[in-house]
């Protein structure tokens, strides 16, 4: 959440204090302007807020085993919403953080001296700038050439066997073991049955 959204709801809860003559339970914060989004703690955090900012803002009660149970408007409630609030604090604050963040991007001003160097021209910052750009260019043709052979590797010349070649190579390694096996089985069946033929 926002610390402006933040601003604006510590604004609206002591708002809806001043409009409640009784004391309220901080359960009633939660059900007008946060339910269901965010829960009870949330609540409770945001009044913290606003009595460690000031005390005498909101006048708390504890109970039903809670710190802050009860809460009623007191008589500077109406005096800080009327001087603007945690709204116009915010405002306040985001104005002198961009008057401090324009002080710190805003253009240094040159002397007379400065400007007439620069008017004139360093010729050494010239030859700097000449080697940069010969180096940039260097870099960044090297890096296309680098760029063009990985295309043409992986897109124009594959270096891999496609899944359905390799198969079919395994199926002839296997038939060809198959046939290679059973040639041997063959022979071995007819070389033992020469063995036999001569012991008889």
């Amino acid at each position: 959440m926002s610390e402006f959204f933040k601003a604006e709801l510590k604004d609206r809860f002591l708002e809806y204090a001043l409009e409640r003559t009784d004391y309220f339970e901080i359960q009633s914060l939660y059900d007008e302007f946060l339910r269901p989004n965010y829960n009870l703690q949330f609540v409770e955090k945001l009044v913290r807020e606003i009595l460690e900012y000031d005390p005498g803002l909101l006048d708390v009660m504890n109970g039903n085993g809670m710190d802050m149970f009860l809460l009623a408007s007191t008589n500077t409630t109406q005096d800080f919403l009327d001087d603007g609030g945690f709204m116009d604090m915010y405002v306040k604050e985001e104005e002198r953080w961009d008057v401090f963040l324009d002080q710190l991007s805003g253009p240094k001003k040159n002397s007379k001296i400065e400007k007439k160097r620069i008017g004139k021209g360093n010729p050494g910052l010239k030859k700097e700038k000449t080697l940069l750009i010969v180096l940039i260019s260097a870099i960044a043709i090297s890096f296309l050439f680098t760029l063009g052979s990985i295309f043409k590797e992986t897109l124009w010349e594959p270096d891999y066997v496609p899944a359905d070649e390799f198969e079919r190579k395994i199926q002839q390694l296997q038939e060809q073991y198959i046939q290679e096996n059973q040639r041997l089985q063959t022979q071995l069946q007819q070389a033992e049955h020469a063995l036999d033929s001569l012991t008889r």
